[in-house]
């Protein structure tokens, strides 16, 4: 009797070049999630794009070039969202809403997109320097556009003599806090439990008196 015909290996259809390139940098980003950045590989990223070595090759060259692109790609995916996030809720006319109101945005986008925010949270192993300076220059950013929304929401309520700045780096620092509760213990850290423990918090601190 004659065995079994050998199984084929199954490959992902054709792509245009762009359409190639931007798939690639998809399935590099799940490597990474799933396996840390030391773990990822041109072989790794073949498998998981269903395509073979040479094809990676043809699209990037080189591990380093395409782990460049997916930096580049996914510190600006990043930016856009959190900008796009501040410019919707607008102007802090009530500062304490405000910061309500972005967090359960900043924590549902984080939800939406857990590929790109898991290795900026943290929760990806073995990030090497660049990627943790191409970190922090957009904590900087989104930093300053806080620190002047803030600043703004304090003056509207008639707080005084609080460093605007300072707060921008302690309701960052929460924010990145609130994500790698919500992405690494959902079950345990539900959104309505973080956005009732923010409001206690900031219902503490109180409204100055008129």
């Amino acid at each position: 009797m004659a065995g079994d015909p050998a199984v084929k290996r199954t490959y992902a259809p054709r792509m245009a070049p762009d359409e190639r390139r931007e798939h690639l940098l998809d399935c590099a980003l799940r490597v990474l999630g799933r396996e840390g950045f030391y773990n990822v590989s041109i072989e790794a990223i073949a498998k998981e794009a269903g395509v073979s070595r040479p094809v990676v090759y043809d699209a990037y060259g080189g591990l380093e070039p395409l782990l460049n692109a997916l930096l580049d790609r996914t510190q600006k995916r990043a930016l856009r969202q959190v900008l796009a996030v501040l410019k919707d809720i607008g102007a802090p006319e009530d500062v304490d809403a405000w910061l309500v109101d972005g967090t359960t945005r900043v924590i549902v986008m984080m939800q939406e997109d857990p590929d790109v925010w898991r290795p900026i949270l943290g929760l990806v192993r073995g990030a090497p320097r660049e990627v943790r300076d191409r970190i922090e220059d957009t904590r900087k950013v989104v930093r300053r556009y806080l620190a002047a929304a803030i600043e703004a929401g304090l003056q509207l309520r008639g707080t005084v003599g609080l460093d605007a700045d300072l707060v921008s780096h302690i309701v960052m620092a929460a924010l990145e806090e609130f994500g790698r509760l919500v992405l690494e213990d959902p079950p345990q850290y539900e959104n309505d439990r973080i956005i009732a423990a923010l409001r206690s918090l900031l219902a503490a601190f109180g409204s100055p008196e008129e």
